[in-house]
């Protein structure tokens, strides 16, 4: 069963205080701009809390993403950059659900 979507967040800047709360299981994400509302990008992964920590370039960001460009992005709008998650049951749902947002992926800056 899948849950709904949490509340906006302010995306925290690893460089000051603050904490990512994000499912440490199965779910999906999804960044946009504060004042605007313009989504940035969405994704999936099997620990929502490990798949974010990718979402800035090294040596402040873990893991793994084979686009540099997303990552140098959210760290220059890091002041300006929300988040919110959807924790899932298991891997398929999350996938089944990243699918939905990939349907509409033109709203988004990288739709992939």
């Amino acid at each position: 069963m899948t849950t709904g979507w949490s509340e906006w967040c302010k995306f925290p800047d690893p460089r000051q205080r603050g904490m990512l709360t994000a499912p440490f299981g199965p779910g999906c994400y999804e960044l946009r701009h504060s004042g605007s509302g313009k989504l940035i990008l969405f994704g999936t992964g099997g620990n929502v809390a490990f798949r974010m920590t990718s979402l800035l370039p090294e040596p402040l960001g873990k893991g793994t993403r084979n686009n540099e460009t997303k990552r140098t992005y959210v760290l220059q709008h890091i002041e300006n950059v929300e988040y919110r998650t959807l924790a899932c049951a298991n891997c398929e749902d999350a996938m089944a659900r990243e699918e939905e947002l990939k349907a509409n992926k033109s709203a988004y800056i990288f739709g992939t």
